[in-house]
């Protein structure tokens, strides 16, 4: 290797600034921290997840944390924005980073390339189009978590002016795009940054010559033919400056308002409250069976429906009320404790609905297949002295699920 070669490979340029690899770093923390606490929140049944919220101290402690690394991000998306828009304005820096036609056709080049179609690599600039790819996806994705995250974050605010609707939508939006985000960040980003091209510069901010001419070409000739990045007049910057930090000031002002009302807008009533030992729980119980389903009434042989007796609507029927009371004065004669005739015992409740000898006799929800009201329908129970107000009675309760209480 010659000495020129050597001076060449070791000649160095200036990639990026100490800040912006401040803001990267920055992100980084804030985007790892983000996918750590949010996809464990996800799939939060998932084993290794509930072993991470145990260490990151409980689930409360992981909002906590996915909280503050969300506040980062956005306090980052704020600086990056007022930077872009001095580098742009105040210092006229041209605008690299916006796609044009060229990124398509080195996205065709270079696919050509990598199958064996094209012998050379297409000539790319200061940034490649997989890099303004990741950009511009990482802008998408940060304005669909901060969105989203909104919207969850104080759904109570939201819900007075947007559908209820949007809730679980924004829930399912955000935890789409954080799954999509982290799979973007290791198989594409880790791949192209690290694995197939270990790059530096956003840690030494500076690119060898022989990386520049490998990743960035045309960039390389642009510096080498004294091509200005911005403009060099200080007066026009001065004057440009003036004009800017104002409004710039007054933006972050107004951006920073609406972050600190976005965190102090409500108090969710998403708190998980955590399971208290030893102390007696109250746990609500049915005092009677769940009624089953109301059954469409059954068809008799003509083909007609049977219609229901009209339920009373003052009040509900039930065993204790209405219909053990009209049993007790007609039917406990012959059908008392201890079983009765025909082993039916309709002194209460529960014997009632066992039934007899001959089978269940009571189908809640279903008068016309209840076997005492067909018996009573069919003229079989002649003997028996229950009127047509009190047979509609029972059905009617049959009807509203044959309550006890």
């Amino acid at each position: 290797m010659t000495n020129q070669t050597a001076q060449t490979e070791e000649r160095t340029y200036e990639r990026f600034p100490l800040a912006r690899r401040i803001e990267h770093l920055t992100m980084l923390l804030s985007f790892t921290t983000l996918g750590l606490t949010g996809l464990v929140q996800k799939f939060a049944f998932n084993v290794t997840s509930q072993f991470l919220i145990g260490i990151l101290g409980g689930i409360e402690q992981v909002r906590s944390i996915h909280h503050i690394a969300a506040i980062v991000l956005i306090l980052g998306t704020v600086y990056h924005l007022v930077l872009a828009g001095y580098n742009i304005y105040v210092l006229r820096m041209r605008m690299t980073m916006l796609p044009v036609l060229q990124d398509a056709l080195d996205a065709l080049y270079s696919l050509l390339y990598n199958i064996g179609l094209r012998k050379t690599r297409p000539q790319m600039g200061r940034f490649t189009f997989e890099e303004k790819a990741e950009y511009w996806a990482f802008v998408w994705g940060t304005i669909v978590m901060a969105v989203t995250g909104f919207l969850m974050w104080n759904p109570i605010t939201a819900a007075k002016f947007l559908p209820g609707e949007i809730i679980p939508a924004a829930k399912a939006a955000h935890g789409g795009e954080a799954v999509l985000a982290v799979l973007a960040i290791i198989l594409w980003h880790m791949y192209g940054v690290h694995i197939k091209f270990f790059n530096k510069a956003m840690w030494t901010g500076k690119l060898t010559e022989k990386e520049m001419l490998h990743e960035h070409p045309r960039e390389l000739a642009d510096i080498k033919a004294g091509v200005p990045d911005q403009e060099q007049d200080p007066v026009k910057i001065k004057k440009r400056k003036k004009i800017y930090l104002p409004i710039a000031s007054v933006l972050t002002l107004v951006l920073l308002g609406g972050l600190y009302s976005f965190l102090n807008g409500e108090e969710t009533a998403l708190t998980t409250v955590p399971p208290q030992d030893n102390q007696p729980v109250q746990v609500y119980v049915h005092w009677t069976p769940t009624p089953r389903n109301t059954v469409t009434p059954t068809a008799v042989a003509t083909g007609t429906l049977v219609p229901l007796t009209p339920i009373p609507t003052s009040n509900v029927i039930t065993w204790n009320t209405n219909i053990g009371p009209l049993f007790q004065q007609n039917c406990l004669e012959c059908h008392g404790a201890g079983g009765g005739f025909a082993g039916l015992d309709l002194s209460t409740y529960a014997a009632a609905m066992q039934g007899g000898q001959n089978g269940v006799i009571f189908v809640p929800g279903d008068p016309a297949n209840s076997l005492m009201v067909i018996n009573f329908e069919s003229g079989a129970y002649t003997n028996f002295a229950l009127t047509p107000d009190q047979l509609a009675l029972i059905k009617a309760w049959l009807a509203l699920g044959a309550l006890e209480k």
